[in-house]
């Protein structure tokens, strides 16, 4: 079915693009005001070691964030694809609406929220995998309902490439596909699924994507151990708690337009046939609560069900009350955003952004248990302390007399530890960790008789060494709490050899 949009509901065009490059500018101008975070330096390192897949993510972001890294603009530059993205999303929800029939008024709307939502602003903040999840997912929603409403089956072939190319990215599409595709089966839009062009996307869609299942299917789907292994790292929510965070973190004035987007396929008919979408988002949210999923997982739903609330209420807009009304949650929007923002984007000095929590109150919701006792964010926290982290390892290392060195080789705890090391040490050997890809890289071609160990505890290594000797220690004011207070101690003769303890310190988390 085709839904036809007048010449007076068609803004400009250059609009929605202006829209997109004023929030992508926005983002790039706080893009290198930190340092890197804890995953891309791990990404970076895995990039280096290029393959088509890592225990837990598809090869797409590790090869970006390498490739980046080259061109030596630091932070900023492993940013300004997250950015873009972040723009790109704006634009692509202001162009959906009017794809629905949306004037004006629904493309701001829809354009606005995209913007303003706190998930959705924090969640490009780095180069990461859920980066452009919302944009993603944006898209294929799109792409699907041009194919429903045009008779488009080049959007279904495009459908196609964007899904492989995201599963490359990140293995979290399956669960939108799996939404959707249950949509599609329990409603009229089912005659997509007998569209040739559909399954020619589908075809194209696995080509891309086969390479890194493949890989996983070598290694023996280490993915899904980490998966299952999260439910235990991450921090339990009850439903209630969780509802509340949502409203919370995709900014309360915008409420409205996300539950007037699960509603209103089903309450008018004019937006009848994108009842596929709904229920492929209630789909995927229950596989995100039923998996104790942390909240940013939902948020790539968020836009689509933006686009559809604010197509729906826009043409109710019309006597002066409401328009005022309208005005005044627009205002009250970019009031939470801004009071927001510093929590989401790294705007402020680590010192003020600490004063600003206490002040506010305004802390995320704890995702993982380990998270307690940090003094920021744990956004801004793990983009701070990795070369205080460096220089401690760097200054035992120098203690070590030179030909004990050559013997000795240098164990952490986490990957973050490890890309660290790996890409602020001077002079050490190769990082070594049971944590995720670095388990599966091994000793890296090291035959060490000693340890330098980074860990929680001195009497925990003391077993298995000759000797232990207290190098250091790790701190710095900013970092994961966690991170600081850990002995870096020399175990010397470790017996028996790292090598055969290997296999126990494997750790998929």
């Amino acid at each position: 079915m085709t839904v036809p949009v007048s010449g007076a509901k068609c803004p400009d065009q250059r609009l929605a693009l202006v829209a997109g490059l004023a929030v992508a500018a926005f983002h790039l101008l706080f893009a290198g005001r930190y340092d890197l975070f804890r995953d891309e330096l791990y990404f970076i390192v895995c990039g280096q070691h290029p393959a088509f897949g890592y225990v837990d993510q598809p090869p797409g972001v590790p090869l970006l964030a390498a490739g980046l890294f080259k061109l030596g603009w630091g932070a900023f530059g492993l940013r300004v694809p997250t950015a873009l993205a972040g723009g790109a999303l704006v634009w692509l929800a202001m162009r959906f609406a009017r794809l629905l029939g949306g004037g004006r008024l629904a493309q701001a709307m829809a354009g606005l929220a995209c913007a303003l939502a706190p998930m959705l602003m924090g969640i490009v903040a780095t180069l990461n995998t859920s980066a452009f999840e919302p944009l993603a997912w944006t898209a294929l929603a799109h792409l699907l309902v041009k194919a429903g409403r045009e008779g488009d089956d080049r959007a279904l072939l495009g459908a196609g490439l964007l899904v492989g190319l995201t599963l490359e990215i990140k293995y979290a599409m399956l669960f939108w596909m799996v939404g959707l595709t249950a949509g599609l089966l329990v409603t009229p839009g089912r005659v997509l699924l007998r569209r040739p062009a559909l399954w020619g996307g589908v075809a194209i869609a696995a080509i891309i994507a086969v390479p890194s299942f493949l890989w996983q299917y070598a290694h023996g789907f280490p993915f899904l151990e980490l998966a299952a292994a999260a439910k235990g790292k991450n921090a339990a929510v009850d439903a209630m708690p969780f509802l509340v965070n949502q409203v919370l973190v995709m900014n309360p004035a915008f409420a409205p337009l996300w539950m007037a987007g699960l509603a209103a396929p089903f309450l008018a008919r004019r937006l009848a046939d994108l009842r596929f979408l709904v229920i492929g988002a209630v789909v995927v949210i229950v596989i995100v609560r039923l998996g104790h999923g942390k909240d940013y997982y939902l948020a790539p739903l968020y836009p689509t069900l933006f686009v559809i609330g604010a197509t729906a209420l826009a043409p109710w807009v019309k006597s002066m009350p409401v328009k005022v009304g309208v005005a005044a949650i627009a205002v009250a929007a970019v009031i939470v955003a801004a009071l927001a923002a510093p929590v989401a984007l790294p705007i402020l000095s680590p010192a003020a952004l600490e004063r600003y929590v206490l002040a506010t109150g305004l802390a995320p919701q704890q995702q993982e248990r380990s998270f307690a006792g940090t003094a920021l964010p744990q956004s801004m926290a793990d983009q701070l302390g990795w070369r205080d982290f460096a220089r401690q390892v760097d200054a035992a290392w120098a203690r070590i007399p030179a030909p004990e060195r050559a013997v000795t080789a240098i164990k952490v705890d986490n990957y973050g530890e490890a890309a660290a090391l790996d890409l602020y040490g001077q002079g050490l050997p190769p990082a070594l960790s049971g944590h995720n890809q670095y388990y599966l890289w091994g000793l890296r071609g090291q035959h060490p008789i000693h340890v330098l160990s980074v860990q929680d505890h001195l009497a925990t290594m003391q077993p298995y060494c000759r000797k232990v000797t207290l190098l250091g220690q790790t701190w710095s004011r900013y970092a994961m709490a966690y991170e600081n207070g850990k002995v870096i101690a020399l175990c010397e003769n470790v017996k028996p050899s790292l090598t055969e303890m290997w296999p126990d310190l494997k750790n998929f988390s």
